[in-house]
């Protein structure tokens, strides 16, 4: 059950360093460019601890997903980005492509 624990902190990790670069203006920012730095180095410690029991393809499928998704989102809700119709259902690809793996793939166990 740890897995699950370390593989969502590596994509909070991911999403929070990720979101942070546009703040960090190309790392002229300190702040936002220690929140990049600190976030990166915690998101890849925790999928490392993730791949101790979860095959490496299904642990990065579901981070990056997530990621992408949660990222899109960030964007739309704080960025400003727009999101159309053509994203939105690539989003819904994403997310179901991840469900699918994790329901109904033999792949997601070691």
């Amino acid at each position: 059950m740890n897995q699950w624990l370390f593989l969502s902190v590596a994509i909070i990790s991911e999403v929070v360093a990720t979101s942070a670069l546009k703040a960090s203006d190309g790392f002229t920012q300190l702040w936002p460019s220690l929140v990049v730095i600190a976030g990166y180095i915690m998101a890849f410690f925790f999928l490392s601890l993730t791949l101790r029991t979860m095959p490496v393809g299904v642990a990065y499928a579901i981070w990056s997903g997530v990621g992408i998704v949660l990222v899109t989102l960030i964007a739309w809700y704080i960025f400003g980005q727009s999101l159309d119709i053509p994203a939105v259902i690539g989003l819904t690809l994403i997310v179901t492509g991840v469900v699918v793996l994790q329901v109904f793939s033999k792949s997601s166990t070691h």
